[in-house]
């Protein structure tokens, strides 16, 4: 049985940040004025990912439409998109010489695409010049306008699309009041019906059963999902929820090799795993 709520188990380990990697690239996103999803949602693998000289980067500012209770990245109302915004990620992907750059953005309802555009744009931006890298996007559901928005991101052709629903379809409710889990799996089936790989994950100790999850994992993969991560919810302040359940390392395991067994062709499963953790190992090219 996994730990309960309250101290974090020895298994799990969290670094602090720091060393010449980590102080090049935090000064790359400085110098850009750019936002990483890293910082922004005080990911705690900030310092090893930093350090290895990569970064997840954050488009369309850091104040989100929505406000999921588990997560740390502010809620508010944004302000408008820059448009520069695509050329100075493109620049830092090129600075930082990635082979595989990963592209995230908070929700932003008060777009009518939902900042597809903006996506499709960042993607052909690095595409200019950085021609080998590359591209996973991390794309929200973009709300009322999917079925436009997903197409936009997918015309613009990245190596990858990941959309996370987080959380099981049964906690929705109460963690994602304006999340849609139905929706979010037929954008996951557009994905797959373009033939860019499609790739998902959940965060756990949330309160899921492992009903739950298997009934969420066989959704996703009905869905034609290929990649995902399952990583530890981990509470960021008392504002969020506190842990439910902390996964021992042999429980990810055995749950690693039951989404294989479903079919699923990559899965990176493990406490300290989030969905653009090792992306570019996941995805075959690291």
């Amino acid at each position: 049985m996994g730990a309960l709520s309250g101290r974090i188990p020895r298994w799990i380990n969290l670094k602090i940040p720091g060393g010449a990697g980590y102080v090049r690239v935090k000064s790359v996103i400085e110098a850009e004025r750019l936002h990483t999803v890293c910082m922004e949602a005080r990911c705690p693998n900030i310092g090893e990912c930093f350090s290895a000289g990569t970064a997840t980067f954050l488009i369309m500012g850091g104040i989100c439409t929505r406000n999921c209770r588990y997560c740390a990245v502010r809620h508010g109302r944004p302000g408008p998109p820059d448009p520069d915004e695509p050329g100075r990620v493109a620049g830092a992907v090129a600075k930082l010489g990635l082979r595989y750059a990963v592209i995230t953005s908070v929700t932003r309802d008060d777009i009518p695409d939902g900042g597809a555009k903006l996506f499709a744009e960042t993607i052909r931006a690095i595409r200019r010049i950085s021609p080998d890298c590359r591209v996973e996007v991390l794309v929200p559901d973009f709300g009322a306008s999917m079925e436009c928005s997903i197409e936009t991101v997918i015309r613009a052709a990245p190596d990858v699309i990941n959309h996370n629903l987080e959380t099981v379809g049964q906690l929705f409710p109460s963690l994602r009041p304006r999340g849609d889990y139905s929706l979010s799996l037929e954008l996951i089936e557009r994905v797959v019906l373009s033939g860019i790989p499609a790739k998902s994950g959940l965060m756990l100790g949330l309160g899921e059963s492992m009903e739950e999850l298997r009934t969420t994992l066989q959704d996703l993969k009905r869905a034609g999902c290929s990649m995902l991560t399952l990583g530890q919810y981990l509470r960021s302040s008392m504002e969020n929820p506190p842990v439910a359940r902390f996964y021992t390392l042999e429980e990810f395991d055995d749950m690693k090799s039951l989404a294989e067994s479903m079919g699923f062709e990559a899965v990176l499963a493990g406490p300290m795993v989030r969905s653009s953790y090792h992306a570019g190992e996941l995805s075959g090219r690291s």
